[in-house]
This record gives structure tokens, sequence and C-alpha cells, in this order.
């Protein structure tokens, strides 16, 4: 199917992205309604977050370039100093801005 780039095909688009959001934000919560929440299953829920944020980070950090590594170092070694994860990322989004400015 080819859409074409005008205004009709641009909100269908829009519509069928949001619905597709709607069902999987309100889909996930009404499974999960009918999960007896235990330990088991919030260890795995726990793990499934951490496998989300590595599936989304070791990419950028085996095929970015310095400026996507120094973020990532950058962002880290701030998390762990601080313990708050809003100022590690501003300072990693800081740190890239700035490499990528001045190199």
């Amino acid at each position: 199917m080819m859409l074409e780039n005008t205004g009709h095909a641009v909100l269908l688009v829009i519509l069928a992205m949001f619905l597709v959001t709607l069902t999987t934000r309100y889909g996930g919560v009404l499974l999960m309604s009918w999960v007896p929440i235990n330990r088991r299953v919030e260890g795995f829920i726990n793990g499934m977050s951490g496998s989300v944020l590595l599936a989304i980070i070791l990419p950028m950090a085996v095929q970015g370039d310095t400026a996507a590594r120094l973020a990532l170092l950058t962002t880290l070694l701030t998390v762990l100093w601080l313990k708050k994860p809003l100022p590690a990322i501003a300072a990693g989004l800081l740190v890239t801005a700035g490499w990528r400015y001045f190199m």
C-alpha cells in the first residue's frame, strides 16, 4: 500500500499510530490486570525494563560516534555520582552538544 504525501494520508498515518499506541498501552494494562503480581512477575518486569534499556543503549555504544559514547559515559558517571537520572541525562546532552559544536 502506497500513501502519497497529502494532508489526508498524513492524518491517516497519525490516526493509525495513535490507535496502535493506545491499543498497546491500554492492552498492557488490561492484560496485567489479570496477572497476579508476585515476586516472580515483579522480577520479570524489572528485568524487562533493564533489557529494553540495554537494547536501546548498546547499539549507540557500539555504532555511535565519539559524541554518543561521551554522552553515555557522562550520563553513567553522573547517575552514579548524583543517583538521579534527570541531571545525568541533561549532563549527557550537554556533553554531546558541546562536543558536536566544538569538534
